[in-house]
């Protein structure tokens, strides 16, 4: 897999997404881990074999109909100059609408809900523009909600997003998967945040898939070595059980008896 005119970033891939599952893919900066989800989401063409949707090329679904099945956030989205929160939120609904059946009141509950969602609701009428980014990225995710697909990529969802809403992001994943049984495919940095919530996980390097499987069984500290470079150990987190990375670099903290000694 390669862009336009560019050096090839990812070949010899050759994996299935569980459907029904949270799967995350993990891996150093420039792996090819958005690649990996742009070639999912038929944003790129594989040079070299088939991106398959229930057993046909994904290229050869029609447009809409794909649309209608796949939902798509990817990393840097831009929004239209003026447009406000509603109106983005809206074109969600695009696939769903054809020359006989324009806006309806299904579209309504279906916006209304991905607002309510995100916690976008006061929020409706303001420019996107003028929004914090933050603010924007919870727009973006109300926007691939309102699609209400079966099958939901995301690029970083949590990118510009604090810790408290980092973790709505991804419970809000969660529950759509386990609740509504939508298939959940994202690129995360956080490995504890992927261990928490994913039920599968992926890992690159160098363009590759180098382990898949379960978070307990993916990620150890020979893994996140391979991958990343990084001296860790993997404990169990005493509030989920899923493992819990923690990095052995960094300054040593004095404990209080050496702060306090003359």
């Amino acid at each position: 897999m390669r862009y336009p005119h560019g050096p090839t970033i990812t070949a010899d891939l050759d994996l299935t997404i569980r459907p029904g599952g949270f799967t995350v893919i993990v891996g150093a900066n420039a792996c090819g881990k958005s690649t990996l989800l742009k070639a999912l989401a038929r944003v790129l063409v594989p040079q070299d074999g088939t991106v398959l949707l229930d057993g046909v090329d994904a290229h050869a679904h029609p447009p809409k109909s794909f649309a209608t099945r796949v939902g798509y956030l990817p990393q840097s989205a831009i929004a239209p100059d003026g447009i406000t929160v509603g109106e983005l939120v809206a074109r969600g609904r695009y696939p769903h609408q054809t020359m006989l059946r324009q806006w309806s009141a299904a579209d309504r509950r279906a916006v209304d809900a991905a607002l309510d969602r995100t916690r976008l609701d006061d929020l409706v009428d303001r420019p996107v523009a003028a929004l914090s980014g933050g603010q924007r990225q919870r727009v973006w995710i109300a926007m691939a909600l309102a699609q209400q697909t079966e099958i939901l990529l995301l690029d970083e969802p949590t990118t510009f997003l604090d810790l408290a809403h980092q973790v709505d992001v991804l419970e809000l994943c969660h529950e759509l998967n386990t609740a509504g049984g939508t298939t959940v495919v994202a690129v995360l940095h956080d490995l504890n945040q992927a261990c928490r919530y994913a039920d599968e996980i992926i890992v690159m390097k160098g363009g590759a898939v180098t382990a898949i499987g379960a978070p307990d069984e993916v990620i150890t500290a020979d893994v996140v070595h391979d991958a990343f470079g990084l001296d860790v150990r993997v404990i169990e987190d005493p509030v989920t059980g899923t493992p819990l990375v923690l990095p052995l670099t960094g300054p040593r903290r004095r404990t209080p008896t050496e702060r306090t000694a003359p």
